[in-house]
């Protein structure tokens, strides 16, 4: 019987173990889509302790917490830090088979070199000793990305973000490239005109641009659009229910902005008419740049009302959605592929449902100019799980190239969420070990270590154009 998270944590074989050891464990990270806040990272903040590193803003573990039926006073309330991560560690006994188990065992012995189990018992002594790392300089935020071999890092911005903090990582010459990502979503929301008329004073204020019409309203995005570029940006993404394809004309959208910013709430029809003629511009802009562009589809957000207003939103009240993806993402793609706009593309579901749909959608309109120029991304949010992860890879291989495949990335707001990429490679390496100890691939090791070191950086490293140089 192995023992829990040994060595050879995850491998099966002997094969997946050589795949892990001796390709894949020293692969360096590039986290292409995250969270984390760019404030921190420039001001290369230090946590006070390890509640602030790993319970702030981690609505995984919030529902885990509720679930177990720990008071929201323990969860997001007034509690203090150590009695917060009290109740967390209670909790981590009753969260096996959930990743959360894995994740919170993971972290603490590759960051802290603590190997005991978190309980209740163990809970004081090891929020002191992980409080008391976490909190010194060796542990500043800049140090825990270089402890993880990070050499890439995407943040997620708006376009009115001033990027401020990004100029200051780039003039103090941070080693680690750090560069936002266009997320214009707010940009799309047209679905109440106050909330519409607040962004559009917001980004005329950043543009300098006075905004009359839709004419100057799409100068505007298209300013930042460009600032954002100067920034070293070379990413989109955007977080949807689903790709809306609405036929439309410029006129019709542009009579849809005068009446919004006159003050008239737009028909739900009218909403997603402009929606997908946002969508469209977006990607032709990014076509024009060469960007990669993101699109995260299938979450049924905000569900809990009560509690979303208490709270606000990205604290725990989403869900698997169940929408129809095909028809409208294929028309979308296909809008910009018959005009030659169609930059490079990552599409994650949400939906496990839905994998055969995305695996084959991609397939649609791969051109030959880019390897992989069309992917379908990693397990997100929900499906970030081993049984994600081995679905999502084994149906990416059955319908396209998994080795052409771009990895792993956190999707997270933690500086200590970089061992789920070990996570993934773990995973990832058992799959081809079993399949070579099965006979179902050549012992070819050789060739396929080089697939696997591939998509745990390789791949990310050219799609992307990062020209990283793994050292």
């Amino acid at each position: 019987m192995k023992q829990f998270l040994d060595d050879n944590f995850l491998l099966e074989t002997k094969t997946a173990e050589r795949l892990y050891h001796e390709y894949a464990k020293r692969m360096p990270i590039i986290d292409y889509h995250c969270h984390l806040p760019p404030q921190q990272i420039a001001e290369n903040a230090r946590f006070k302790n390890i509640t602030q590193a790993w319970l702030y803003g981690d609505h995984y573990k919030w529902r885990a917490m509720r679930t177990n039926g720990v008071d929201e006073h323990f969860v997001t309330g007034g509690a203090s830090d150590e009695e917060k991560f009290l109740r967390w560690a209670e909790t981590v006994p009753y969260t096996m088979r959930n990743p959360l188990y894995h994740w919170t065992h993971m972290e603490l012995r590759r960051y802290f070199d603590i190997d005991e189990l978190l309980d209740a018992n163990s809970g004081k002594k090891i929020y002191e000793e992980a409080s008391a790392r976490i909190s010194s300089e060796e542990y500043s935020v800049q140090n825990l990305l270089r402890k993880m071999n990070v050499k890439v890092v995407c943040t997620t911005d708006d376009p009115v973000d001033t990027l401020e903090f990004h100029r200051k990582m780039k003039a103090a010459q941070f080693e680690i490239p750090v560069y936002p990502a266009f997320r214009p979503d707010a940009a799309m929301n047209v679905s109440a005109p106050e909330t519409f008329a607040a962004y559009v004073a917001k980004l005329e204020a950043v543009s300098n641009i006075e905004i009359k019409d839709l004419d100057t309203y799409l100068q505007a995005l298209k300013n930042r659009h460009d600032f954002f570029a100067e920034m070293g940006c070379s990413v989109s993404d955007h977080g949807l229910e689903y790709i809306e394809a609405v036929d439309y004309t410029e006129k019709e959208i542009s009579a849809l902005f005068d009446k919004i910013t006159g003050g008239q709430a737009l028909t739900p029809a009218e909403q997603e008419q402009f929606r997908s003629a946002m969508l469209v511009w977006f990607a032709e802009w990014d076509h024009e740049k060469g960007w990669v562009q993101q699109y995260h589809l299938g979450a049924l957000r905000n569900n809990n009302s009560r509690l979303l207003a208490k709270l606000g939103p990205d604290t725990g009240w989403d869900s698997i959605g169940d929408f129809p993806q095909g028809r409208t993402l294929s028309k979308f793609l296909n809008s910009l592929e018959k005009k030659e706009m169609l930059t490079k593309t990552i599409l994650y579901n949400l939906n496990p449902a839905d994998n055969e749909l995305f695996a084959t959608m991609t397939g649609n309109f791969n051109d030959g100019t880019v390897a992989g120029k069309v992917q379908w991304g990693s397990g997100w949010w929900f499906l970030d799980q081993k049984d994600g992860m081995i679905n999502q890879m084994n149906t990416l291989s059955n319908m396209g190239l998994i080795s052409r495949f771009v990895g792993m990335l956190t999707d997270s707001r933690s500086f200590l969420s970089f061992p789920r990429h070990e996570y993934f490679r773990r995973i990832l390496c058992n799959l081809f070990g079993n399949d070579i100890e099965n006979g179902e691939l050549p012992n070819d090791i050789n060739w396929i270590g080089k697939i696997i070191q591939d998509i745990s950086f390789n791949n990310a490293n050219e799609y992307f154009g990062f020209k990283v140089v793994n050292s």
